[in-house]
C-alpha cells in the first residue's frame, strides 16, 4: 500500500508538467554546421544553474553541406567531432561539457579508429558516457557513422 501511495504522489507531482514549457528551450542551427531540413541541430534547455544541450546526430558534412572523408572513417569522425565542438561552442561551452555520446556505425569492428579520433578531442580524464550501436544503414549510403551528443554547460 505504501508503494501505491508513493506512486500516486509521484504521478500527481508530474501532472503539472504535462505540457513542456517551451520558453525554457531554444532550438538552434549554427552556421558552422550544415543546413538542416526539418529538424534542429541542437536544443538548449535552461536548468537554472546550467543548461543542457541536446545535439542531433551529426554526420560528416561541413557547413556548406559537403561530405568530408568519402570512404574514410577517420576523416568522417573528425568532421563529426568538429561539428559537435562548434555546436557546443555556439552555446558557450567546450567539449569538456559533453557528458554523453551516442555513436551509430555501419561497421562497429572499426571502433578503434573512432576512439583514436575521439581521443584527440576529449581528454582521458573527462571521457563522456558513451553508447555504440552498429546499424545496417544511415540516411545516406556514403556515410560511415553518425554521432549524437549531450552537454551540460554551467552558468557562471
Amino acid at each position: 500500500m505504501k508503494k501505491l501511495h508513493s506512486l500516486v504522489l509521484l504521478l500527481i507531482s508530474f501532472a503539472g508538467y504535462s505540457q513542456a514549457d517551451t520558453s525554457l528551450v531554444r532550438f538552434s542551427n549554427p552556421t558552422s554546421v550544415s543546413k538542416t531540413k526539418g529538424y534542429s541541430h541542437a536544443a538548449e534547455i535552461e536548468l537554472g544553474t546550467c543548461k543542457m544541450i541536446i545535439i542531433s546526430g551529426q554526420i560528416a558534412l561541413d557547413n556548406k553541406g559537403n561530405l568530408i572523408g568519402k570512404d574514410n572513417l577517420a576523416e568522417q569522425t573528425t568532421q563529426i567531432f568538429t561539428n559537435i565542438k562548434n555546436i557546443v561552442a555556439e552555446s558557450g561551452g567546450t567539449l569538456e561539457n559533453v557528458v554523453k555520446l551516442g555513436i551509430f556505425m555501419i561497421d562497429a569492428s572499426q571502433v578503434q579508429t573512432v576512439r583514436n579520433v575521439r581521443d584527440k578531442f576529449f581528454t582521458q580524464k573527462k571521457m563522456p558516457a558513451s553508447t555504440l550501436v552498429q546499424v545496417s544503414k544511415l540516411v545516406r549510403d556514403d556515410l560511415l557513422l553518425e554521432i549524437e551528443a549531450t552537454a551540460i554547460i554551467p552558468k557562471f
